[in-house]
């Protein structure tokens, strides 16, 4: 049915999607582990391709050498953010010290880090080629190939954020756009993925009237987005109180207003997810994409709320965070898609 040079982008394709979620997977373990600070210099680590496996193996004053790097690199990002209209948060880069505090190496944090970095160049490269084998399209879809090229230069800039991300010393607000701007790749991905499938086969989509579900479908996803930014504030507070000392048993106490409105949002979205399913299930065949990820979805969700009560319930364990963020990706990845799945057929 498809052509082979689109056949070889959907593929491609299919492959980057898949590694971007290893990605988010990764960085999920780093802030889990607390390895985020594994590698002080981007995008080497200790100035070696390879990093260390001892601390004999840095070079003496190494401490210093990176503090002082890391300085000149926030006060020109600095610039960049007064620019843009923030000069509170401007300044607090310029005169926050802590986010110059040089991290004790470990060798097991670093070498987390550097293979979150080696996944993430990964997910760099798969994206070049699917924009490369995009131009399949340059005639018959162009917007494909407009969007996939679009995605190599987002996947610069959050690699150069995630520079931003050491050289603040983990700040918390632009980890919450580094997370922000993972989904934009991964949603983008996933849309080339649609389009290119469906250029072709067009039994892919249904033929009935499916507006409202579309509606409800971007509502749900929306949602999940504001999740998303919630749990970041959160997992932030989370750090803060680990800072201060204050012992693990009493954090779900101490999480305030943020956590409040994270764990509304999560009900308001299971609900809004098990509206959706039992419509789609009601519209579409059992065979069809639409029924298959309106499955999916709900699954995922089940998994999301049972990660939180787990997190909840028994202090916050670190593989249960980790899942909670590996899963709600995944939860915005097979909303997106079953949102797209809910366009109409044009005959």
């Amino acid at each position: 049915m498809y052509p082979r040079a689109e056949r070889r982008f959907i593929r491609t394709n299919r492959i980057t999607i898949f590694v971007l979620f290893l990605v988010i997977a990764a960085g999920g373990i780093v802030r889990s582990t607390g390895s985020g600070m594994g590698c002080p210099d981007w995008p080497k680590c200790f100035n070696r391709i390879i990093p260390p496996t001892d601390i004999s193996q840095l070079p003496e004053g190494y401490e210093q050498q990176y503090v002082d790097g890391r300085a000149k690199k926030n006060q020109r990002f600095a610039k960049i953010v007064e620019f843009f209209g923030y000069p509170e948060k401007a300044d607090k880069i310029r005169h926050d010290k802590s986010i110059l505090e040089h991290e004790s190496f470990n060798a097991a944090k670093t070498w987390t880090e550097y293979i979150n970095r080696l996944v993430g160049v990964a997910a760099g490269f798969c994206l070049l080629f699917s924009a490369l084998f995009s131009f399949t399209y340059l005639k018959t879809k162009p917007s494909i190939v407009g969007w996939s090229v679009l995605n190599v230069f987002v996947v610069v800039v959050q690699a150069w954020l995630g520079s931003i991300v050491v050289s603040t010393n983990l700040m918390p607000w632009i980890i919450t756009v580094h997370m922000l701007l993972a989904l934009l790749i991964v949603g983008i991905s996933i849309y080339t993925f649609y389009s290119a499938t469906t250029w072709r086969n067009k039994s892919i989509l249904g033929g009935q009237s499916v507006g409202a579900f579309k509606w409800l479908a971007l509502v749900a996803l929306a949602l999940t987005v504001v999740q998303v930014v919630y749990g970041t504030e959160v997992r932030e507070s989370i750090d803060h109180l680990n800072d201060q000392g204050v012992a693990r048993a009493d954090w779900v106490s101490h999480l305030g207003q943020p956590y409040f409105i994270h764990r509304v949002l999560a009900y308001t979205s299971l609900g809004l997810n098990i509206l959706m399913f039992f419509l789609v299930k009601n519209k579409f065949s059992s065979l069809t994409l639409q029924s298959k990820y309106a499955w999916i979805v709900i699954v995922l969700v089940g998994i999301q709320m049972m990660s939180g009560i787990i997190l909840a319930r028994f202090n916050i364990p670190a593989f249960a965070q980790t899942t909670h963020l590996i899963v709600a990706s995944l939860f915005f990845g097979a909303q997106y898609y079953l949102m797209l799945l809910m366009t109409k057929l044009k005959r």
